[in-house]
């Protein structure tokens, strides 16, 4: 049995583009999409504090497979095209979370 899994993004974006980029994730229905998942258990962007280009992201999963699974889905292939149209940077972490 896999342990669930804490994802972090750090998404820099374009300067003055961040808004947009967000907007266009919701507008989408990437982010309920993404909460509707099999495995997932939170899916939740945030405005960090520190910048104003950036845009962060926490993700839980039941496992590194039901994470995996989710980069097979047609909405996370509609967030690739809009990072590539927005973002400049990404910082990806992964952290295991231990058996409850």
């Amino acid at each position: 049995m896999e342990n669930k899994i804490l994802v972090t993004v750090r998404y820099t974006v374009k300067e003055g583009m961040r808004d947009v980029f967000y907007q266009q994730i919701v507008e989408k229905g990437i982010d309920t999409a993404s909460r509707a998942e099999a495995g997932n258990y939170k899916y939740d962007y945030y405005y960090p504090t520190d910048s104003q280009n950036d845009l962060c992201l926490m993700e839980i999963w039941s496992s590194t497979e039901a994470q995996k699974e989710h980069g097979k889905t047609p909405h996370y292939q509609q967030l690739a095209a809009l990072k590539a149209e927005y973002v400049e940077d990404v910082q990806l972490k992964i952290y295991p979370i231990g058996a409850e």
